[in-house]
């Protein structure tokens, strides 16, 4: 299983496969791609319904049956995904997983399954990936807005943007499974029960209608299973040729509510996996049509996972997203950039010298920069217990780009970069990355404490070694004699990054 978050530069040559596992609320999905000539060619695709949705409980836990239903599944795509390299694999959780009380619970023996890393991801993040895949496989006209609909079986992502880039994007906590399930529990139909959901439903989609029909859009998409099934039944009914109209959704829902319960559904073209489900589906998605005043949308062929294999494309390079998310809070929150950049190169002086010996890899770098980056966010609300308050900020923001694991993993970073270490600060990760980041916030730790009289003066000499979990390091003692604050805080290092599981070791030269 993979160690560290695919974050690297993919160093791809043509031939080199790449995969995306999609762990959504209905269906799992797998898909292989082959990179040839800078394109990705499709080569496998594995879809499985699970219905993680179905298994979930009002307190957050999830059912033996469903949770070992998604084990083995995990485990046929583990099979198929097994000579791939760590770094070309990206496999994504969305709305059930978030909504477990405890997702470790689930995702260690889930990752043992797959043999992969598994990210948890916001729904903004799992919007704009839906986007980017859309974006993809249906490149719009330069300057065209699309508006952007993925039902799920848990939640329902709205995106408007233009080009690759998402402009707006929303998900709600509606989906297929879930939405069948809160309104029609017993599997009764009836068309008081519908206008009822229907108008609680539409509500949702309301909270920003208004900010998407001023925006407006070109054309609208909608995209994976749910609104592909709905398509079909349009074409099979004639009602359509695969596009759901204003015209048509309305006809649709009349034939659907001619039956009594959920398992007398009888619409042509509709498959009996998704039966069950349909019901939560059409509603949505006709609230959505009132809501937001739509007259005809078409339906992608992509979703979220291809979208997870073009990110992977561009991780590292010069379009990575999280770069420019790190570079957005820097503006938002007014962080001081030359301090910021002489405590990355300082961090990262210290890192090289360290790397082999603890383990640290480039995706390591990538994470220790973007943490040196951010870690005076908090100044921006006070500056007492700053690092606390930028390191909420970091995980409770949506972030383009990042994983729920990689914000919690950042936060942990700020949080500990100061002050005494609280025993809790890593408690949101989990144990495959819980070195890496003890290690990577000693580092930190160093480098911000060195830089604490914010002068742009190099520091002449600054050695470190590292064996086990003792880090040595060695400075110029007349430039600490010149600099009474920084060596006095020097000096009583040693007991705070104790907290960290490190013990540090100091000498003079």
């Amino acid at each position: 299983m993979s160690d560290a978050f695919p974050t690297s530069k993919l160093p791809l040559v043509d031939g080199d496969l790449l995969a995306a596992v999609d762990l959504g609320s209905n269906s799992f999905h797998m898909v292989v791609a082959r990179y040839v000539l800078g394109q990705l060619r499709i080569v496998d695709r594995l879809r499985e319904t699970v219905r993680m949705a179905e298994g979930l409980d009002r307190k957050g836990g999830l059912s033996p049956e469903v949770r070992q239903r998604a084990l083995e599944c995990l485990a046929r795509f583990g099979q198929r995904i097994r000579d791939i390299p760590p770094q070309r694999v990206r496999a994504i959780a969305t709305n059930t997983v978030r909504r477990l009380a405890v997702p470790q619970a689930f995702l260690m023996p889930a990752e043992t399954a797959l043999g992969h890393a598994i990210e948890v991801v916001a729904g903004r993040e799992e919007a704009r990936l839906i986007y980017l895949g859309v974006a993809h496989a249906q490149p719009a006209r330069p300057g065209e807005l699309r508006l952007v609909i993925d039902i799920g079986g848990g939640s329902t992502e709205c995106i408007i943007g233009s080009g690759f880039e998402a402009i707006e994007r929303e998900s709600l906590q509606l989906g297929c499974i879930a939405t069948t399930r809160r309104f029609f529990e017993n599997g009764k139909l009836s068309r008081k029960k519908w206008k009822e959901a229907l108008t609680e439903v539409t509500a949702e989609f309301q909270q920003f209608a208004g900010t998407y029909r001023a925006l407006g859009w070109n054309e609208a998409l909608g995209a994976s299973g749910t609104n592909k099934a709905i398509g079909d039944i349009c074409a099979a009914m004639k009602l359509t040729k695969g596009a759901v109209t204003a015209e048509a959704l309305p006809v649709l829902r009349d034939r659907l509510l001619q039956a009594d319960r959920i398992e007398a559904i009888d619409l042509p073209g509709l498959s009996s996996d998704r039966r069950p489900v349909i019901a939560g589906g059409v509603l949505i998605l006709e609230a959505a049509f009132d809501a937001l005043g739509l007259k005809r949308m078409a339906v992608s062929k992509a979703a979220m996972r291809e979208g997870v294999l073009y990110d992977m494309l561009g991780r590292g390079g010069a379009d990575d997203p999280r770069d420019a998310s790190v570079a957005a809070l820097m503006q938002r929150y007014g962080i001081d950039d030359g301090q910021a950049q002489r405590v990355v190169g300082t961090a990262l002086r210290l890192f090289e010298q360290v790397a082999q010996a603890w383990s640290l890899d480039a995706d390591d770098s990538l994470m220790l920069q973007r943490a040196a980056r951010l870690h005076e966010l908090g100044l921006a609300i006070a500056h007492s217990q700053y690092h606390v308050h930028g390191a909420y900020i970091v995980e409770h923001s949506d972030i383009a780009g990042f994983s729920r694991q990689q914000q919690q993993f950042l936060a942990a970073l700020v949080r500990t970069h100061r002050r005494s270490i609280p025993k809790s600060a890593f408690d949101a990760l989990p144990d495959r990355l819980l070195t890496s980041a003890r290690r990577l916030a000693a580092l930190l730790r160093l480098a911000v404490l060195l830089h604490r009289a914010h002068e742009g003066d190099p520091i002449p000499q600054l050695d470190a070694k590292a064996e086990g979990n003792t880090l040595t390091v060695c400075v110029s003692r007349r430039w600490l004699d010149a600099r009474p604050l920084v060596r006095a805080d020097l000096e009583g290092e040693p007991e705070d990054i104790a907290g960290l599981g490190i013990a540090l070791k100091l000498e003079f030269v």
